[in-house]
């Protein structure tokens, strides 16, 4: 992955976080020194996370992010730890067409919400996506280094609010969006979908 400052990348985690709340285990605690620990994403410098547990998930289908979906994106996204953002560089091919030589809306939606959906592992929760607005700033063509960057806007309880910006190599900002995502007990909603 390209980008200096890049310093772990997501690939479709296969483990969910959920909130265990207060419960803070001591053991826990001693083995990560302190620090809340996510085997597959790097910890907000800041952040004040809860301990988490991991639901093992059979496979990823997402269509943006999933590595078992032969049909999707496999886009992989990376923290940037500087910047306090997720970035994804990609390209689109033909198949992703709009208008002529350019991307369709809904696909440049999907990317979108998805890099806004990485957000939320800094906070250790799985939340889903409520509600999206996107800004169709300019075309977003095809076949061209293309990157989305996101990062959190605010949380209060179980809302979280992020936003995300499709660019391109010039840095000219394509496309913007903003994003309610709501955290949900991923145990209850997905336990059909889980191995146990």
């Amino acid at each position: 992955m390209a980008g200096k400052s890049i310093t772990a990348t997501c690939d479709g985690c296969k483990h969910v976080c959920t909130c265990l709340s207060a419960r803070r285990s001591v053991a826990f605690r001693n083995a990560t020194r302190n620090r809340y620990y996510d085997p597959c994403m790097p910890q907000k410098p800041r952040g004040h996370g809860h301990d988490t547990r991991y639901v093992r998930m059979q496979k990823n289908f997402c269509f943006a992010c999933g590595r078992n979906n032969s049909d999707g994106m496999r886009l992989k996204f990376g923290y940037d730890e500087e910047r306090d953002c997720f970035v994804c560089r990609f390209r689109l091919g033909k198949r992703f067409t709009g208008p002529p030589g350019h991307c369709h809306g809904g696909i440049i939606a999907t990317i979108l919400d998805e890099a806004m959906g990485k957000v939320n592992k800094l906070r250790h929760v799985i939340a889903l996506t409520s509600e999206i607005r996107v800004h169709y700033l300019k075309p977003v063509p095809l076949n061209q280094p293309l990157r989305v960057e996101s990062r959190e806007v605010r949380v209060r309880g179980r809302k979280h609010v992020n936003m995300a910006e499709i660019l391109n190599q010039k840095g000219e900002v394509l496309a913007r969006s903003e994003g309610l995502f709501i955290a949900i007990d991923p145990k209850k909603m997905f336990a059909t979908f889980v191995d146990k």
